[in-house]
């Protein structure tokens, strides 16, 4: 089997669709399994569905005119009138607003995966509707019925053992066509597997059935040695190892997701990452024996983050039962941490407020701590830093923390 993963951006419109077919004739579709993310933007319009839903159901109506109209759009220039994707598209738009009727429970996290799911579900459907209109003849199965999670939602941890026991039941041979970033519980209620999920998807899908390879296709040329929306002179790497691509990943490189590549090198199946734009580009591939040559210096930024510096209120010395508490209540709001840095007398912490949880966290830690803390700075990684790469991020702004390792250069900057 092969896992095919595209994202958001690769049928964003109707001519990423049609680019998509020519990638699959060229590609092949034998014992394929291509993972959807949702279209474009839609993530983003299906949580401003949900903000309203919850804060201002004036805008409820027109937030969901907004998606259906962007999906039509589309396929009216894909389809003609009487194909039954329209029908499909408006019974998957009923089944939300069926939920937004019916729903009493009030838990945020809960909601947010009942709602922006169809994201996932509507790109599927209008992907494998214009795949077998152009006799590139697929399958469409629902993730849910396959990938099991407990019920931690947003954030769904998964249950490998049944995982694997659904996914191998699926028909060899054919091309099969699912979501990303989605699964259900026990209750069979959507769950999603964190933002950027889809490339996790892909890897449990690789994993479950010893694929031959999973291909994340971007719209970048592979795996780059830096972002270029916010670097310069940017570098191909076209091999990389296992272990250096989960490094990147664990800063916050944004092209393979944290999760993803664990799975893939316990079992050794490599990872390509190539342009849906380019098909003679060979892209990067992550796998067992390669490794970054170490003279080029690789670069992750992290923006909107918040560095916190804490310490006790008599000045007596930061210990263990101190940490320990702190991060308890790190992990109780649900706060990423990206860096710490401690001293004898206070401990700094680099975090990111996903949950905007931030302000409980400081109200329950400032009785006991003298907390000081500044908030939207930017965290900058260099791996196999070189002292001009350190002096080219140090002339950004001015450092409010830096730590060096073997490896690793982390600059926090405001």
């Amino acid at each position: 089997m092969r896992i095919f993963k595209f994202g958001g951006a690769s049928i964003k419109n109707a001519e990423g669709l049609k680019n998509l077919g020519e990638v699959l004739q060229k590609e092949g579709i034998e014992d394929t399994i291509l993972v959807i993310s949702a279209m474009g933007k839609m993530t983003n319009a299906f949580e401003k569905i949900i903000d309203s839903y919850l804060n201002n159901k004036s805008n409820l109506n027109s937030d969901i005119g907004f998606v259906r109209n962007f999906h039509v759009e589309i396929i009216a220039d894909l389809f003609d009138k009487s194909n039954t994707i329209y029908s499909e598209v408006e019974i998957l738009l009923g089944q939300l607003s069926g939920f937004l009727i019916s729903n009493k429970n009030k838990d945020y996290n809960f909601i947010y995966d009942q709602i922006v799911g169809f994201g996932e579900l509507l790109s599927t459907k209008i992907v494998s509707a214009y795949l077998n209109k152009v006799d590139i003849q697929n399958t469409w199965i629902d993730v849910r019925n396959y990938i099991k999670t407990d019920s931690n939602f947003r954030e769904a941890l998964l249950d490998w053992e049944q995982t694997e026991h659904n996914i191998l039941k699926l028909e060899k041979g054919k091309l099969l066509i699912t979501q990303g970033f989605l699964g259900s519980n026990h209750k069979n209620e959507t769950t999603t597997l964190g933002r950027e999920g889809s490339d996790f998807t892909a890897a449990i899908f690789g994993y479950c059935l010893n694929a031959e390879s999973v291909t994340i296709w971007k719209d970048v040329a592979g795996v780059l040695n830096a972002d270029p929306r916010f670097f310069n002179n940017i570098e191909l790497l076209p091999n990389i190892s296992y272990s250096e691509a989960i490094e990147m990943a664990f800063y916050g490189a944004s092209v393979i997701h944290p999760k993803t590549l664990k799975p893939l090198e316990n079992k050794k199946i490599p990872l390509y990452v190539r342009s849906f734009n380019n098909l003679n580009n060979k892209g990067t591939l992550v796998s067992e024996s390669q490794i970054t040559p170490l003279n080029i210096p690789c670069y992750v930024l992290k923006e909107k983050q918040i560095l916190v510096s804490i310490s006790t209120l008599d000045f007596s010395f930061m210990v263990e039962n101190n940490l320990s508490h702190i991060f308890e209540v790190l992990h109780k709001f649900k706060l990423k941490v990206n860096l710490i840095q401690n001293s004898a007398i206070s401990f700094s912490v680099c975090i990111e407020d996903k949950y905007e949880t931030f302000k409980q966290f400081i109200e329950e830690l400032e009785s006991s701590y003298k907390m000081d803390f500044h908030k939207n700075v930017s965290l900058y990684t260099i791996r196999h830093a070189t002292k001009k790469s350190v002096l080219d991020i140090e002339e950004k702004g001015t450092i409010l923390l830096k730590q060096h390792t073997k490896e690793t250069v982390q600059i926090v900057m405001n």
